[in-house]
């Protein structure tokens, strides 16, 4: 099987938003009405410090990320500058333990580069210990554990 890799466009919005259908299916995020990731995919992929990257298996889209730039980043190792960030990642199960994750990181991590970036970041919740994992294993460090609160006002 021969994956092959390229930068998502505005033409991609409905092949992206359905990976993030199944992407919430597989419970990988919250419980998004596809009409909001359709809306949300399609600003997205319109904003210039934000990309995605698909990976086809043949004619097939089997997975996708999504990196953005971060004007802040709370626990950088770097004063000021732009922090590349990763946002989603999520492939197809049939097409997992394959790389193919590694390489939509990667993608990421040179287009955040080549826009101006020293850092690369993202995160995941406490209890996902495949995220974790994967995170790991891609060359992430654990820097910091945290519970977001909110309540309304």
């Amino acid at each position: 099987m021969k994956i092959a890799y390229r930068l998502a466009s505005s033409d991609d919005l409905a092949l992206i938003t359905k990976l993030s259908v199944l992407m919430q299916l597989d419970d990988y995020c919250g419980e998004d009405e596809e009409d909001e990731l359709h809306s949300r995919n399609k600003r997205d992929l319109q904003n210039p410090n934000m990309a995605m990257f698909l990976a086809f298996d043949g004619n097939k889209a089997v997975g996708f990320s999504h990196v953005f730039i971060r004007n802040e980043w709370f626990w950088s190792e770097i004063e000021d500058g732009p922090v590349g960030y990763l946002e989603t990642i999520f492939v197809c199960s049939d097409y997992r333990k394959q790389g193919i994750a590694q390489t939509l990181v990667a993608m990421c991590e040179i287009w955040a580069k080549e826009k101006g970036c020293a850092e690369f970041a993202s995160s995941c919740d406490l209890d996902n210990a495949n995220s974790l994992a994967f995170h790991l294993r891609s060359g992430f460090k654990e820097i910091h554990r945290i519970i977001h609160f909110n309540k309304k006002l």
